[in-house]
Parts: structure tokens; C-alpha cells; sequence
């Protein structure tokens, strides 16, 4: 397998498929690099390399107890981007992944960057707090801690319904259920529930002002695991020039339900760089 070693020890696989400029895809939770093989065999055949990792402690990456957290993530996604040096590439982030992304730019800058697309992403601020009081309620996201831990595999089955917009007329093969299940079962019970608490908690909001490169935001109107009205269109104000998509009526995971129309989109973005 085709892994890196971070500075904490840390093993993270990544698949890297085809040649040209770069593009490194961040997934979203409780998923890996798996979720990305359509955009990557898509972007891979049309000249692009195409890179997705799985995130510690999710996939075929180290299941650490500890580094949960975005500034770890952030770290790794340098650590890949310095070990493969990557130079002029494409960030792409769905959900959770959007935050890491996000923060890499914020921490290590887009000297390396050519472009960033957030997807269905948590950034600015997902969970609710003093200074963001439009967030989803942290109940919310308490919930969802007590259902992994009472019933992990029910609770992800369950939660694929809201997810792929099922409860709302999207049609969804039973292979795409299974394969996010499997997914899902394949990362650690302890990463899988810290990092609900890292997506829901995590405040973006300065690594938003530091974004300088072209960004496109895409977002469903109908995402019921992040709203895109505390999210999506409030990332897509706050980053200069970044250009909004709405799809509507598209649910949290249209990278699936809409996977040729993201594909089209991701393309003519890397075109007109």
C-alpha cells in the first residue's frame, strides 16, 4: 500500500492515480478515500493526478488513540503534500474534509496551492456557540456520540437515510449503502466519535480570511447533515471571489446522487486554472 509517516508515527494511506497537475481529495466523515473513486478515475483519465487519503484513524491509515483534532489533520495533509511534493495543487474537500483543508491553508499557507473546493463543507462553523448562535445545538452532535457508542452500525445505517436524501425522494442503490457501511466500519470506534466532536466545535472562521486562491463552494439546498445556510453560502461570503454553486434540492451526499454534474464542475474548475 501506498502510505506516508508522520511526525507522530502516524501511517497514512493514500491512492494517487494518473499523471498531471495535482488535485488531493479530503473526505468526509465517517468515510475515507474510497468515497472519491469516481471523481479520481474521472479526473485521473482526463490528464490530472488524482489523490485521496484516508484520514488517521479511518480506512487503511494508523488508528491512533489520540489527534483528533483539526491542527493534527491539517499536519498530516503537509506531511503528504511536502512528502509527495506536490507544487500548484487543488485542495478538495467534502463535509468534514472541508475543515482540514481549510486549516492547512491556514496554518501553512497556499504557497503549494492552486485552488480549493469545499464541498457540503462544516467551514465556517458548524456547531453552535456563543459567538456563532446560528450553529446546529451541540445536543445534536451528542447524539450522534451516544449512538455510535450504543450501536455503531445501526446508528451509520440509519444515518445514511438523512445523508443521501433518501427521506426525500433521492434513489440510492443498495451497493451505495453497503459500500458506506462497510466504509464506515472499517475506522476506529474512538476516531470516528472524537471527530464529532472536532467538526462540530471547530471554528474556521480565521483560516477562512487567510483562503487567497480561486475557490469554488458547493453546497445542496437540501443537505440535512449540514445546512447550507450556516455553512456553504456564509463560506462562500467570507472567502474573497469565491464563487457559490447551489444544487438544488441535493442532498448531504451528492457526490454520489449528483456524481456526473460534481465531476463536470470539478473539471471546468481545474481547467480554468
Amino acid at each position: 500500500m501506498s502510505t506516508i509517516k508522520t511526525n507522530d508515527g502516524t501511517q497514512i494511506y493514500y491512492k494517487d492515480w494518473g499523471k498531471g497537475k495535482p488535485v488531493l481529495f479530503s473526505h468526509g466523515w465517517p468515510l475515507d478515500a474510497d468515497m472519491w473513486d469516481s471523481q479520481l478515475n474521472f479526473l485521473a483519465e482526463r490528464g490530472y493526478r488524482a489523490i485521496a487519503f484516508d484520514r488517521r484513524g479511518f480506512g487503511r491509515s494508523d488508528q491512533p488513540w489520540t489527534g483528533y483534532d483539526y491542527d493534527t489533520f491539517a499536519s498530516d495533509i503537509n506531511e503528504l503534500i511536502t512528502q509527495l511534493d506536490l507544487q500548484d495543487v487543488t485542495l478538495v474537500g467534502f463535509s468534514m474534509g472541508g475543515g482540514d483543508v481549510a486549516r492547512y491553508i491556514g496554518r501553512y499557507g497556499s504557497a503549494r496551492v492552486a485552488g480549493l473546493v469545499l464541498l457540503g463543507a462544516v467551514t465556517p462553523m458548524f456547531g453552535k456557540s456563543e459567538t456563532h448562535p446560528q450553529g446546529v445545538d451541540l445536543s445534536v452532535f451528542e447524539g450522534i456520540r451516544s449512538g455510535l457508542r450504543k450501536d455503531r452500525a445501526q446508528f451509520i445505517s440509519d444515518f445514511n437515510v438523512p445523508f443521501y436524501g433518501i427521506n426525500a425522494g433521492q434513489t440510492i442503490s443498495e451497493g451505495v449503502l453497503t459500500q458506506t457501511l462497510n466504509i464506515a466500519l472499517l475506522a476506529s470506534l474512538k476516531g470516528t466519535i472524537e471527530c464529532v466532536t472536532a467538526f462540530s466545535e471547530t471554528d474556521f472562521r480565521d483560516d477562512m480570511l487567510k483562503i487567497d486562491v480561486p475557490t469554488l463552494v458547493i453546497h445542496g439546498s437540501n443537505d440535512q447533515i449540514v445546512p447550507i445556510d450556516v455553512t456553504g453560502k456564509v463560506a462562500a461570503e467570507t472567502i474573497p471571489g469565491a464563487e457559490l454553486k447551489v444544487y438544488d434540492n441535493a442532498p448531504h451526499g451528492f457526490a454520489v446522487t449528483h456524481q456526473d454534474r460534481l465531476n463536470d464542475d470539478l473539471l471546468a474548475f481545474l481547467q480554468a486554472r
